[in-house]
């Protein structure tokens, strides 16, 4: 399937919001009420809710540059890999019955393949998969 980590890390991102969206819509709404700005003070769900939504927005954001580069055919970073392979132990670790299961097999994925285009004197080209 052609840009699978892309489209699975925007699935995630829907998840995830809408997620926010339902099971903490009553704390956004007080939010909302209480006019968005400071809203969160020291009220912890507040807290979560402001956090669990805008990671999902950080990870729709971060589909972006995962879909322009499998678009062009060209590898992601093994740094990104890592990276969300990290974030997914700590966040298992910090909270086992989460959704960062999920990110494992993206993480992995990154991490085992291509490595990134080569420059040469005409360009970028692209490498094989």
């Amino acid at each position: 399937m052609k840009h699978w980590i892309s489209r699975c890390l925007l699935g995630i991102a829907f998840l995830h919001t809408l997620f926010a969206v339902i099971v903490l819509g009553p704390f956004m709404l007080t939010m909302l009420k209480a006019g968005l700005f400071n809203s969160v003070k020291t009220d912890m769900g507040a807290g979560v809710t402001a956090w669990f939504f805008l990671f999902g927005i950080l990870l729709a954001l971060l589909a972006l540059p995962v879909h322009a580069l499998e678009k062009a055919g060209m590898a992601q970073p093994k740094s990104l890999g890592w990276g969300l392979f990290g974030l997914a132990v700590l966040g298992v670790v910090l909270m086992p019955d989460s959704g960062f299961w999920l990110v494992f097999p993206l993480a992995l994925a990154i991490i085992a393949g291509k490595t990134g285009a080569r420059i040469e004197a005409t360009g970028m080209q692209a490498v094989p998969k």
